[in-house]
């Protein structure tokens, strides 16, 4: 069994149905959904803004790479398309695994060229970590400490000022 914290993002076409549609298609592997935060594009100011959320998943079958397969499967099904010119560019659904910890609590930890675990920008995120922080208020990254210190840095104090939570926008693991 493993479970993992997913972090869902779009800018493009309807972004709260692709956030819906997303939660919807991890099915009873979703055990909780943050609120949606509106944000300003991140590592590429030239597009729309997103919406963000994050959901915490478990299954009882899923390795870490099968996380991952899910996330392609999301985006996909979203249109999603990929420009090598922007990496950071606009996308209809943006689907990273942020950590995934075994059945017993351990993180896992991998460097490898598909899956990188935790996810290697996560803590420069403040639109991960703060909704994050929604779902689990003691939440540590792996290898980077506590959630709530990670968004108390001067790193990320513009980022958080800058999120707007969107409490008019539900996500709900039912439709």
């Amino acid at each position: 069994m493993t479970r993992a914290i997913l972090s869902l993002g779009g800018n493009l076409g309807d972004r709260y149905a692709h956030l819906r549609t997303a939660v919807h298609g991890l099915g009873e592997a979703v055990v909780l959904t943050s609120g949606v935060y509106e944000t300003p594009p991140w590592g590429d100011a030239e597009q729309p803004p997103y919406l963000n959320a994050v959901v915490l998943v478990v299954d009882p079958a899923a390795a870490p790479r099968q996380w991952l397969d899910r996330a392609r499967a999301l985006e996909s099904a979203a249109g999603r398309v990929r420009d090598p010119q922007r990496r950071f560019g606009p996308r209809t659904l943006d689907v990273d695994v942020i950590a995934v910890w075994q059945e017993d609590g351990t993180p896992v930890c991998q460097d490898d060229p598909e899956l990188t675990l935790p996810h290697p920008r996560a803590h420069q995120r403040a639109f991960v970590l703060k909704p994050w922080l929604d779902l689990q208020p003691y939440a540590q990254l792996p290898g980077h400490g506590w959630v709530t210190d990670l968004l108390t840095t001067n790193a990320l104090a513009a980022d958080v000022a800058a999120l707007s939570p969107r409490p008019d926008l539900p996500l709900e693991s039912d439709p």
